[in-house]
């Protein structure tokens, strides 16, 4: 009976068409995980390019500038803004954000440890934090997989139900070697002292990576086997042919060695000649060959998996790889990229700002205000579009037979300036009879 069973799986296998209980588990038949931790996709972070360069230019982007602190809409500094400025400056505190950002991409979720200057150990929930902004002591950035959930709330008639308790820290987690060895800091941790840094704010959220986590182990594939292929066709291990009339006796005592030892003598020498394209592989009553392999072209398939890839992440193919071709093509794809992490920020990073500036303010570290989050447009024109833009205006200002269509104002204000009103045009009128 299992000899028919096994016989029924193999012809399911064949024609699966006839079979509709027969499935395919096609991670299983194209060598893809099932399921994907966090070491795989730190692992392919720091050793895939194009994973890297996923993560890098979307954090770039994003964080192209810093934002600010403002207690109101204006851009009037503040003695409050000055100080928080100063002290965030200090504390690097905007690149630690982007650093916790950089990490949440590639976990999923990453934590912003606060470290306070309030005289209690980690595990302890934070009150009042004395001397101000001066009680922000550190802003530890980390991985998801050295900060997790140790406890969580259980009683569901609490108002945290469902929510980590009590996380715990282990820095050595995540690192190689002597790195790895550094990282000793290792603690339970209060959820005040963190701030959950994630597209939802919860350890649920999934990496960017992970989407396109298949993606990149068919690049990976692509480009292995073609490395390794075209180093095999250039240095190939050869096909020793042996004549019939060679004779191993007389071949032994040529090499001084015993007749069972010339397969082994005669593999160290192809060993030997293998080390270097410059050295020569002397026979004797023996042909030697190689074995050609014929590789198709990899672009097709490379170019495959590279788009699914930054679809994946939403980035424009020519920005992930670097290829500036076509300046329409290039601009609007510029366009499109501004437009997404603008829509990033909005949506997952501010959020997270603020979470960490409602935290502050409860501690007593930034005064009680309806804080302002200033950043600057990531879609906003740049210079040289805006210029091109202004002499497009002056053009047709030119071809108008009667009055201009735009004042010298708006063609001011395109570029960046303040207009100067209706008197604008007669200033300059001025300047120029003198």
């Amino acid at each position: 009976m299992s000899m028919i069973a096994n016989a029924l799986r193999r012809i399911e296998s064949l024609f699966p068409g006839y079979f509709p209980e027969a499935k395919h588990n096609h991670y299983k038949d194209f060598g893809y995980p099932d399921h994907v931790g966090f070491m795989q996709l730190y692992q392919m972070y720091l050793r895939n390019g194009l994973a890297r360069a996923g993560v890098e230019k979307t954090i770039l982007k994003t964080w192209e500038d810093m934002p600010e602190l403002w207690e109101t809409e204006e851009a009037k500094e503040s003695q409050v803004e000055a100080d928080i400025r100063q002290r965030f400056a200090d504390l690097r505190v905007w690149q630690r954000l982007a650093d916790a950002d950089r990490m949440s991409l590639v976990g999923g979720y990453s934590g912003a440890i606060l470290r306070l200057a309030d005289s209690k150990r980690f595990s302890e929930p934070v009150g009042t934090v004395p001397g101000g902004l001066a009680g922000l002591v550190e802003i530890i950035p980390a991985w998801a997989g050295q900060l997790t959930v140790a406890q969580w709330d259980t009683d569901e008639t609490s108002e945290n139900y469902g929510q980590p308790t009590m996380y715990q820290f282990i820095e050595a987690s995540v690192g190689q070697g002597n790195d790895q060895q550094l990282k000793t800091r290792s603690f339970m941790l209060h959820p005040d002292r963190v701030v959950l840094w994630s597209r939802d704010g919860t350890v649920h959220a999934r990496s960017i990576l992970e989407p396109g986590f298949n993606d990149l182990m068919t690049l990976e594939k692509v480009s292995g086997a073609g490395g390794e292929g075209f180093w095999k066709n250039a240095k190939s291990a050869p096909v020793l042919s042996m004549s019939p009339e060679a004779k191993l006796r007389d071949m032994a005592e040529a090499m001084n060695v015993p007749v069972g030892e010339v397969v082994d003598r005669m593999d160290e020498q192809v060993g030997d000649w293998q080390k270097g394209f410059d050295k020569l592989l002397l026979l004797q009553g023996i042909e030697a060959k190689t074995l050609g392999i014929t590789l198709p072209s990899p672009e097709h398939f490379f170019a495959i998996a590279l788009s699914s890839f930054a679809a994946s992440i939403g980035i424009p193919q020519k920005i992930l790889v670097g290829n500036q071709t076509g300046e329409r093509a290039s601009t609007e794809d510029a366009m499109d990229w501004a437009r997404t992490n603008a829509a990033r920020r909005k949506d997952s990073v501010i959020p997270n700002i603020l979470a960490l500036t409602n935290r502050l303010e409860g501690f007593g570290i930034l005064p009680e205000r309806d804080w302002h989050l200033h950043w600057s447009d990531l879609t906003e024109s740049g210079m040289a579009e805006k210029i091109e833009r202004a002499g497009k205006m002056a053009e047709i200002n030119a071809k108008m037979p009667m009055e201009p269509v735009y004042s010298v104002g708006e063609i001011r204000m395109v570029t960046g300036h303040e207009g100067e009103g209706p008197d604008a045009l007669d200033d300059v009128e001025g300047d120029d009879d003198a």
